[in-house]
């Protein structure tokens, strides 16, 4: 239960319900979040189109652009993958790309199914029914 008494979003049902549950200064702190996080990307490396590294994030703990210090980077908080070899870091980075499409395409299929029902054969019956809109964000 949130301070003003209203349960959590996990008790309103699926993921498009939840996120309709939240309130607007949640939504707005996440996405704000996600827009400063391209945002470093884009401004502390090279854009993968443009020649840099598919699935590389910059380290916080190298960047001049953070007033503050940053205790832990996004990727790799704990320096695990410091021993690996380069082609088993390319390997990991491409499984990572790879199974981000993966989870994008399943979650649209579950939306799908939700909002037009048998679009998704294997999930027929699995999801319950979606009213609201999906793509809207608020």
């Amino acid at each position: 239960m949130m301070t003003d008494g209203t349960p959590f979003p996990y008790e309103a049902g699926s993921p498009p319900e939840q996120w309709d549950a939240l309130p607007d200064a949640a939504k707005w702190q996440i996405l704000l979040f996600i827009g400063f996080l391209e945002h470093f990307s884009e401004s502390n490396g090279t854009h993968y189109m443009k020649g840099g590294m598919p699935g590389a994030f910059p380290k916080f703990t190298e960047s001049d652009k953070i007033p503050h210090p940053v205790p832990f980077n996004l990727f790799d908080p704990f320096g695990f993958s410091n021993g690996r070899s380069e082609e088993a870091k390319a390997r990991g980075r491409i499984a990572e790309i790879n199974n981000g499409r993966l989870a994008q395409i399943g979650i649209i299929g579950f939306l799908a199914e939700q909002k037009v029902a048998g679009s998704v054969p294997l999930l027929e019956g699995v999801v319950a029914p979606y009213a609201g809109e999906p793509m809207a964000p608020f």
